[in-house]
């Protein structure tokens, strides 16, 4: 990756000094407060600048996943013709609702929620041997979802990004093949996301399918409830289990209630959605078969505000490397050359790196900021360091870990650099 600086003082938004009234959640608290996103509606968003890299960079660990797994990356339309959705039933009964608009010829689209529709008509269209089997497509697209109440800023919204994944087979066989590799690599995208997940048994809604699964982030102040075995490692949503239910169905041992954070959720479609649109393809036999189907979904918008919910502290939101929106956070507290010539040095290694050179900012202000936007490392270039010949360096994970390097020694901070955000604990 290219290095890059950013003057703190030039960023189109701004830490706030307080969080917004309505933020219900952790996560919506400390992304406003922070500068990376701002509400322009209920359950409707902007991405700032800040917030936009970290989007950016989740979609690049979901589009790196996804490739691996040797599925093709398309972009479907936002506006859904009626007639696609009269197809397959789900025009009046898809919940929530879908939003409709009318074109000045009086046709009615859907604002899309979800695209089985669009990539079964696709299928029918272009795929039509066993021979181009299996073969799996997805997009990294804006969805629409008319949420009766949207909570948790971005956590339940009713526009935003998706990741989401289609695959078809020739038989049920295969999907159950491809559906396990597929929950492999949203655990690694997960994990590579500083996540930990666990996937549980959960209701199929409206999508439908035989077999779903989400992916549960345990998170005291997440929305659902996931009820764990702590003897054989089951678990499964709270709703899949019956009410009352409080024994494991696999070994009886008392099952612990958790609350959670869905951050992903996959289905085995099977033929519900070839069937309802005749998507047929012809089989090594000669004769002719519905396509057996599996979708897979991850919001990007919500694992980032998973994110913010399990990596925090009273200060501030702490990003995982792997998702900052800058590498390294270059504190100014004296000497503005000094601090220039250095963030210039850390970008020509590759650094992403945001530099508060801002003068009308007092010491206290700049840490302030720099503990609630969360950036991995610090570097602080201060007065005492200056004449010291000193930088220091720290975590944000432990701000009390600093360590000083020589300034002129830039393979040192080069490397403490790195120590720090690959390891923040060591």
């Amino acid at each position: 990756m290219n290095g890059t600086l950013q003057h703190q003082g030039h960023l189109f938004a701004y830490p706030l000094r307080t969080p917004p009234k309505d933020a219900d959640s952790v996560s919506h608290r400390l992304l406003a407060q922070g500068g990376f996103i701002h509400q322009l509606a209920s359950g409707v968003f902007s991405l700032l600048p800040l917030g936009l890299r970290v989007h950016r960079r989740i979609e690049g660990i979901l589009r790196e996943e996804m490739n691996g797994l040797g599925a093709q990356e398309v972009l479907l339309p936002t506006l859904l013709p009626r007639s696609l959705w009269e197809e397959t039933g789900r025009w009046t009964t898809i919940d929530p609702p879908l939003f409709v608009v009318t074109d000045r010829h009086d046709k009615e689209l859907a604002l899309g929620p979800t695209h089985e529709e669009v990539v079964t008509h696709l299928a029918r269209t272009y795929l039509y041997s066993y021979k181009q089997l299996p073969v799996s497509v997805y997009q990294i697209q804006t969805k629409f979802r008319n949420e009766q109440r949207a909570t948790g800023g971005l956590l339940r919204v009713r526009e935003f990004v998706m990741k989401d994944l289609y695959s078809f087979h020739a038989s049920e066989d295969d999907l159950f093949r491809f559906y396990e590799e597929v929950k492999q690599a949203y655990l690694r995208s997960f994990q590579r996301c500083g996540l930990e997940v666990v996937p549980v048994a959960a209701e199929s809604g409206s999508i439908g399918g035989a077999v779903s699964h989400e992916f549960a982030l345990i998170a005291d102040t997440g929305e659902d409830t996931v009820a764990q075995c702590p003897e054989c490692g089951f678990g499964a949503k709270q709703e899949t289990l019956g009410a009352g239910r409080k024994h494991c169905p696999k070994c009886q041992a008392l099952l612990t209630l958790k609350s959670c954070v869905e951050s992903g959720h996959i289905f085995q479609l099977g033929m519900k959605y070839s069937k309802a649109m005749n998507a047929r393809f012809t089989t090594e036999a000669g004769t002719q078969a519905y396509f057996t189907m599996g979708c897979y979904g991850i919001g990007v918008g919500r694992l980032l505000a998973a994110i913010v919910e399990a990596s925090h502290d009273e200060r501030g939101i702490i990003w995982p490397a792997a998702v900052a929106p800058y590498d390294i956070h270059l504190l100014s507290l004296h000497g503005q050359t000094e601090a220039l010539d250095l963030a210039s040095a850390l970008v020509h290694r590759g650094f992403q790196v945001l530099l508060d050179d801002r003068r009308d900012a007092s010491a206290g202000e700049k840490f302030a900021d720099s503990e609630l936007i969360g950036i991995p490392v610090q570097v602080i270039v201060s007065e005492r360091g200056i004449k010291e010949n000193r930088i220091e360096v720290r975590p944000r994970s432990d701000v009390n870990a600093a360590v000083k390097i020589s300034r002129e020694d830039i393979d040192a901070l080069v490397g403490q650099i790195r120590t720090q955000r690959e390891h923040p604990h060591a």
